[in-house]
């Protein structure tokens, strides 16, 4: 399927490129629009812990357009915010807190129309062209869920091999917190078994980094995705950064 519902960042995971994105927490429209001018493989908006709302959301997929593929990472594992996400025109979610098969695969159904799932029809921008867009569904709408847990963890082995799953994402953080302080020293283990288990299976595997030294060695491990730039972490730095050098000169 060729045109606005091609998914351009997934065919680049499936085959074998890795993928960069900007992620955007911060609910600016217009921030989306200037960053979909770089032409990022995907931009992430992120539905869990940003500021988004439904009609930002619609209104930044909207700015976006074809220059990149726009992926939101949605609050819960659950059929609204999945239906959500991808009603506003997402061609794909990252699900978070998913600790089995079965949880993964009820993403699954919930990012897909029937026969494949149960997704429900509807959306105004679904509506628009409903024929063309439900059949690119099917094979353009990608669903990556995220190991963040400990028993996430445990359960690695499962969640990858489900079905319909195009990425496994990493949420380092939370898995951290998850691990706790004595299993923290253990953290870079684990997202080393997380990847090795997704790469045996065929399964790309992502990773959110904090800064572009962290992305570039992360792609050199074999991680097929990666955070280029977070808008938090750019406009915190940039200020400081700003800041320091005005400083120097009025002390």
């Amino acid at each position: 399927m060729t045109g606005r519902y091609t998914n351009h960042a997934l065919q680049r995971l499936r085959d074998g490129r890795p993928v960069s994105c900007v992620w955007l927490s911060l609910g600016s429209v217009a921030l989306a629009e200037i960053a979909a001018e770089c032409s990022p493989d995907m931009i992430v908006f992120d539905g869990q812990h940003g500021l988004w709302e439904r009609t930002t959301l619609h209104a930044g997929i909207l700015a976006v357009g074809e220059a990149s593929t726009p992926v939101v990472r949605v609050a819960t594992n659950n059929s609204h915010h999945i239906g959500e996400a991808l009603d506003s025109g997402a061609l794909g979610v990252i699900v978070p807190l998913v600790e089995s098969a079965a949880e993964a695969a009820a993403a699954v159904v919930a990012a897909h129309y029937p026969p494949h799932g149960k997704r429900s029809g509807g959306g105004v921008r679904p509506l628009a062209d409903f024929a063309n867009y439900s059949k690119a569904c099917t094979t353009q709408v990608m669903v990556s869920v995220m190991i963040e847990t400990e028993l996430g963890l445990a359960n690695a082995p499962e969640i990858i091999a489900t079905p319909g799953i195009d990425m496994v994402f990493i949420g380092s953080g939370d898995l951290a917190l998850s691990l706790g302080p004595n299993g923290a020293p253990g953290l870079e283990n684990a997202i080393q078994l997380i990847l090795g288990l997704c790469r045996s299976s065929g399964v790309p595997c992502g990773i959110f980094t904090p800064s572009v030294e962290d992305a570039r060695n992360r792609i050199s491990e074999g991680f097929a995705f990666v955070v280029a730039e977070d808008d938090i972490r750019l406009t915190r730095n940039g200020i400081a950064r700003s800041l320091s050098a005005v400083g120097k000169e009025i002390k």
